[in-house]
C-alpha cells in the first residue's frame, strides 16, 4: 500500500494535486487521448495517452526516473495503466475518479492555449 492513499495505489485529486505540484515528490501523468487533453488538463501534467503506453511507447522525458501519478478521464484507463506501469517496476498510484474529481475539487483545469478547460 502506498503511504499516500489507500490500498491498490489509488489517491485522491487532493492528494493528487499536492503530489504533484512544482515542489512535490511526483509527476502528474495523463493518459487521456489527444482530444481530451486538448479540452482540459492539469497545468503541470505531462501528457501520454494510454493507446502510446500500452503500444509501448517510452515514457516522455519528464516523467522517466520519477514516481507518477496516473489520471484519466474517471478512473478507469489511469488504474490499468498504473498496473502495467507498476509491472515494469515504476513507482505509480492512479486518481481515484481521474479529471472528474480533480475538477470536482476545485482544481485547476487548463485547455491546449492555457486558458480555463474543460473535462471531455
Amino acid at each position: 500500500m502506498s503511504p499516500y492513499g489507500p490500498a491498490l495505489g489509488r489517491i485522491t485529486a487532493d492528494q493528487a494535486a499536492t503530489r504533484t505540484r512544482p515542489d512535490g515528490d511526483a509527476v502528474l501523468l495523463d493518459v487521456r487521448e489527444q482530444h481530451e487533453w486538448d479540452s482540459g488538463h492539469a497545468p503541470h501534467a505531462i501528457h501520454l495517452p494510454m493507446t502510446a503506453l500500452t503500444s509501448g511507447t517510452a515514457l516522455p522525458a519528464g516523467a522517466q526516473r520519477q514516481p507518477l501519478v496516473i489520471i484519466c478521464r474517471s478512473g478507469s484507463r489511469s488504474l490499468h495503466a498504473m498496473a502495467l506501469l507498476s509491472s515494469r517496476g515504476i513507482d505509480a498510484v492512479d486518481v481515484i475518479g481521474g479529471m472528474r474529481a480533480w475538477a470536482a475539487a476545485g482544481l485547476p483545469v487548463i485547455d491546449a492555449h492555457g486558458k480555463s478547460g474543460s473535462i471531455a
